[in-house]
C-alpha cells in the first residue's frame, strides 16, 4: 500500500494505513507518528530529564562538599600552626627561651601557613602573605624590641582571624 503527496509515492508499512481525518492533505505520517511516540513515551522522557537533573545536583553538591572539606582540614591545619608559631613568639620574646623562641622554627610555621593557605579562599592568602613579610621584617628584633613582636602577633591574630571567619562561612 502507498499514500501520494505532491505526485509522490510514500511507502506505508502495513497496519499504518490512514484513517479518515486523521491527517490533514499534504501532511506525512511521520509527522504523527513522532507525535505518538512523545506521547506513549512521556513517562520514559520525564523519567530521563528527572534522573539527569538528579545525577547533575548529586555531582555539583560532591564538587561542594569537597571542596569545603579541603578548605576546613586546611583551616584547621592553619589554626593548629598560627597557635604555635604564636607560641615560638612568646617564648622568644617574653621568655627569652632561644630553644622553643628559635626563629629558625618560626621561619618553618610562618612557611607552612603560607602553604595551607594556597587551598583557602580570599583574604585568608593575603593575610598568610601579609604575616610572611611581617615576619621577614620582624624577626630579628623579637626578644628584644616589643614593636617587632607586636607586629608579628598582630598579623597572626589578622591571619587567624580570617580563618576563623572562613570557617563559619563553610556550608
Amino acid at each position: 500500500m502507498s499514500l501520494t503527496s505532491g505526485g509522490a509515492k510514500l511507502p506505508i508499512a502495513p497496519g499504518q494505513g490512514r484513517r479518515s481525518g486523521s491527517l490533514p492533505a499534504g501532511k506525512f505520517i511521520v509527522a504523527a507518528t513522532v507525535k505518538s511516540q512523545l506521547r506513549n513515551n512521556a513517562i520514559a522522557i520525564i523519567s530521563l530529564v528527572v534522573a539527569l537533573s538528579s545525577f547533575s545536583y548529586t555531582a555539583w553538591r560532591t564538587e561542594r562538599s569537597e571542596r569545603n572539606r579541603t578548605t576546613r582540614q586546611a583551616a584547621f591545619q592553619m589554626l593548629v600552626a598560627l597557635g604555635e608559631m604564636k607560641q615560638v613568639v612568646f617564648h622568644g620574646h617574653y621568655d627569652h627561651d632561644s630553644v622553643r623562641g628559635n626563629p629558625r622554627t618560626g621561619w618553618v610555621y610562618v612557611g607552612t601557613i603560607r602553604d595551607f593557605s594556597s587551598a583557602m579562599p580570599a583574604p585568608v592568602p593575603a593575610k598568610a602573605e601579609v604575616l610572611m613579610q611581617s615576619w621577614q621584617s620582624h624577626w630579628e628584633g623579637i626578644g628584644t624590641k616589643d614593636e617587632d613582636a607586636d607586629a608579628v602577633t598582630d598579623a597572626i591574630d589578622e591571619c587567624r582571624a580570617a580563618v576563623v571567619e572562613t570557617i563559619r562561612t563553610l556550608r
